[in-house]
């Protein structure tokens, strides 16, 4: 009989996202991956500003908060200092593709060897769903209650496009949480960009296509359909970038 047990990545605390949300999957899927290969007991993790402020509560590893849109910047602070250890910054798109961006393609460009774990629900969950980098076009916000219009607001910044772009970096993937297959591709691609760090491989990201059923006003079935539906067509599934496939 298969028993489930909570992996050792993760500490007792009580979740705190809403019923829904897909930040608890991928909180699961990054805690098992670095329980598997070895290294919690040297991981440093850093969280960043937005709905995984408290990731730091969650994950049975040293972590550190680092202010909005800093985390990068962060990260290669404490890989550098701390060459030895396995470290990844958790961030959402508001964090990462607005006031963070310009760090995190910096860091990407610099080849910094850490993984990047980045979490797009096209929305500004924490404060309230105002309009993000990532918000789709006709999608009705706080600040776009017309929905998004391409002619005042621009379109959906893509980050795993642009970095694949970025000759620093080393592996990109977007994946989603939709259904078992699919958690079973992310970890997968996550266990695979948290082994290219530990090779000493360089810089890594992944994209994770996530809920914010409360924000999108949707059953968390129905913010599940958005994803597959809405989102996908925009911000496709797949590899961009692995330099070592490609040796």
């Amino acid at each position: 009989m298969i028993k489930y047990e909570r992996s050792s990545g993760l500490t007792d605390k009580p979740t705190h996202y809403c019923p829904g949300c897909t930040h608890g999957i991928l909180h699961k899927l990054v805690a098992e991956v670095l329980d598997e290969l070895g290294v919690l007991d040297h991981t440093v993790g850093v969280a960043s500003v937005g709905c995984s402020v408290f990731s730091y509560e969650y994950f049975n590893c040293d972590m550190q908060q680092a202010a909005h849109g800093r985390a990068c910047a962060v990260a290669t602070g404490i890989k550098r200092s701390l060459p030895d250890n396995i470290v990844f910054t958790y961030q959402g798109d508001g964090d990462l593709a607005s006031i963070g961006i310009a760090e995190t393609i910096h860091a990407a460009n610099r080849g910094e060897n850490f993984t990047v774990i980045y979490a797009n629900n096209t929305t500004y969950g924490m404060t309230g769903g105002q309009m993000a980098p990532t918000t789709l076009l006709g999608q009705k916000t706080t600040t776009s209650q017309d929905g998004r219009i391409k002619s005042l607001h621009g379109v959906p910044i893509k980050m795993a496009e642009i970095l694949s772009q970025v000759e620093g970096a080393t592996y990109v993937e977007r994946v989603m949480l939709t259904d078992v297959g699919n958690i079973r591709k992310a970890k997968k691609a996550i266990k695979k960009a948290f082994t290219y760090q530990i090779e000493g491989k360089g810089f890594s990201l992944i994209e994770v296509l996530s809920t914010c059923p409360v924000n999108w006003k949707m059953k968390p079935i129905d913010a599940l359909n958005r994803i597959k539906e809405e989102m996908v067509p925009i911000f496709p599934l797949g590899v961009f970038k692995d330099v070592i496939s490609h040796d």
